[in-house]
């Protein structure tokens, strides 16, 4: 088999330097392509090495129907029609695993972040506007033995509940489709309004789905404690970014930190005004070494396809 290969954007160079031995179109800039240049790149190609910015749909596969193979550079998949793959049997792979530390990571950041107010005490310095301490300057909330709600108690979830169990003296309470009873440190699994009522600082870790889009809404905040902070590092659309402005803006929740936006790269407007909260340009897997790892998975997938072996990391066949 010599298939035509096509990565849609720059990735490190792991990944295409293991795929440079065959037919490979390397588009090597950054920046999102149009669909309908992502259309014509993929004229005659039967693999695509995507990223979770390129739109990959029923048009995008009507009209290149020589793809057999999307090879996604991110753990999510849902820039990727499942549905529409599946029906004309192209395989589906992505990059679990390498980037859970790091991702977990970047949660973690953001709690000790939004929680000692470290942005906005930054801007105060910055501004010479520190004059002499003060007891009551910039006060923001223990982390060290509060309580952390993990909202999918998956991969990365777990790893942020670990850091907080093991280095922080956190209390962690979960909710998950499943009991985790493999955990090496006490999580108490609970209902999701018990985690908002109970939780200091919540965390989200589940993928996008029907079922999961808005899973936190103006509903949720009025649940949650006034004192209360939520990190979201999985994607945008889980929180409903409007109903989080007006929780943000109304002291319902005490602040929130931000990698993903409902309408990315855009987000609600407004939050840029908030002092309570962090936001982050979708950094969660933004280490050297766990973006190598991400390209040679990728990359990787392919080879196996290629190879005929079952790729080591494939959502769907």
């Amino acid at each position: 088999m010599n298939p035509k290969i096509f990565i849609t954007q720059r990735i490190p160079d792991s990944g295409p330097n293991l795929l440079k031995a065959y037919d490979l179109d390397y588009n090597c800039n950054d920046g999102v392509l149009p669909k309908e240049v992502l259309i014509k790149r993929l004229q005659g190609k039967n693999i695509v090495l995507c990223l979770l910015t390129d739109k990959m749909d029923e048009e995008v596969f009507d009209r290149c129907p020589d793809i057999k193979m999307v090879a996604n550079y991110a753990v999510g998949y849902n820039n990727i029609d499942i549905e529409a793959a599946k029906k004309r049997g192209v395989i589906v792979t992505n990059t679990p695993g390498v980037l859970d530390q790091t991702t977990a990571d970047l949660a973690f950041s953001l709690i000790m972040s939004v929680g000692r107010r470290i942005l906005e005490a930054d801007r105060y310095m910055r501004s010479k506007q520190f004059k002499a301490w003060e007891p009551m300057g910039f006060l923001g909330f223990d982390i060290y033995g509060a309580t952390l709600g993990i909202i999918g108690m998956g991969r990365i979830g777990s790893e942020v509940a670990r850091r907080g169990s093991k280095g922080f003296g956190m209390k962690i309470l979960y909710t998950d489709s499943a009991e985790r009873n493999d955990l090496d440190f006490d999580a108490e699994k609970v209902t999701l309004n018990e985690l908002l009522k109970s939780s200091d600082f919540i965390s989200i870790h589940v993928p996008l789905l029907e079922s999961t889009k808005h899973l936190i809404s103006a509903d949720e905040f009025k649940i949650m404690k006034n004192t209360s902070y939520l990190i979201n590092t999985s994607r945008g659309p889980v929180v409903d970014e409007k109903a989080l402005y007006e929780a943000l803006q109304n002291r319902d929740i005490a602040g929130a930190g931000l990698d993903v936006f409902e309408k990315e790269p855009e987000f609600y407007p407004g939050l840029e005004t908030l002092e309570n909260i962090v936001m982050v340009p979708h950094i969660g897997s933004a280490s050297i070494q766990t973006r190598q790892k991400m390209s040679l998975l990728a990359a990787q997938n392919i080879l196996d396809f290629i190879q005929g072996k079952e790729p080591r990391t494939k959502v769907i066949s």
